[in-house]
C-alpha cells in the first residue's frame, strides 16, 4: 500500500501537535469508489484502547454472524486484538491484512460489522475511535499527542471528493475528533486553523 508523503508540519493545538495536512488537506469518503478498502489493505489491525478491547469482547454475541469464518478463527485462537510488531494493541486480522470485524455488502462493498450493528440499533457502541478518525491517526508521546494525516494512495478518491466539496480533513472529521479530544479542543483547532488560512492569503 502506498504511502503518500507529506511536508512535516505540526501546530499546536493544547498539548496535540496537529499535521498542518489536517488543515490544509481535503477529504470526503467515497466508500462507492474505494468500497471500504481501509479496512482491508495494511499489514496491521487498527489501533484500539484496553477499554475497546473490553467493550469488542463483549459485543460479540451480537455481531458474531456477521463476521466471515476464517475472522471467527483468528477470535477464537487469539482474541479481539493482538500486540503488533511497534508494541500497539490493534485489532486482529486475517490473511495479513483484513480486520476480523469486517462483513460485505451484496455489492462486494466492505464495511465495519460494530458499526453496521450501531445503525442497526443493536449496540451502544459505535466503533474504535482510531476507525472513526481514520484517515487521521494519533500517536502518543511522553509529553504531547501527534494527531497526523495518514495520506494512502487507496483514499485518492476521498481527496479528489473533498477537494471537489472544498471540505478539509479536520471539517470532515468533526464528530470523532471531539470524541477524541473533545469540543473545547475542536474549536481551538478550529481557531487556530482560521488564523492559519488567514495568515496564508495575507502572505
Amino acid at each position: 500500500m502506498k504511502t503518500i508523503e507529506s511536508e512535516e508540519i505540526m501546530l499546536q493545538v493544547g498539548s496535540a501537535l496537529v499535521s498542518l495536512d489536517v488543515i490544509e488537506r481535503f477529504f470526503i469518503c467515497d466508500l462507492e469508489k474505494c468500497l471500504g478498502a481501509c479496512c482491508i489493505e495494511g499489514d496491521a489491525g487498527a489501533p484500539v484502547s484496553e477499554e475497546e478491547c473490553r467493550k469488542l469482547k463483549e459485543i460479540l454475541p451480537v455481531i458474531w454472524d456477521d463476521l466471515a469464518p476464517k475472522a471467527q478463527e483468528i477470535i477464537k485462537k487469539q482474541g479481539v486484538a493482538y500486540i503488533d510488531e511497534e508494541g500497539d494493541l490493534v485489532t486482529s486480522i486475517v490473511n495479513g491484512k483484513d480486520c476480523v470485524f469486517t462483513c460485505y455488502d451484496a455489492d462486494g462493498t466492505c464495511k465495519c460489522a460494530v458499526e453496521k450493528a450501531y445503525r442497526e440499533g443493536k449496540l451502544s457502541f459505535y466503533k474504535p475511535v482510531s476507525c472513526h478518525l481514520y484517515p487521521i491517526r494519533v500517536e502518543k508521546y511522553d509529553t504531547f499527542e501527534a494527531v497526523n494525516h495518514n495520506r494512502l494512495s487507496i483514499c485518492k478518491a476521498a481527496e479528489i471528493l473533498g477537494k471537489k466539496e472544498k471540505l478539509p480533513v479536520y471539517k470532515f472529521l468533526k464528530e470523532p475528533l471531539v470524541r477524541r479530544f473533545g469540543k473545547d479542543w475542536y474549536e481551538a483547532l478550529e481557531e487556530i486553523a482560521g488564523e492559519w488560512e488567514k495568515q496564508k492569503n495575507e502572505e
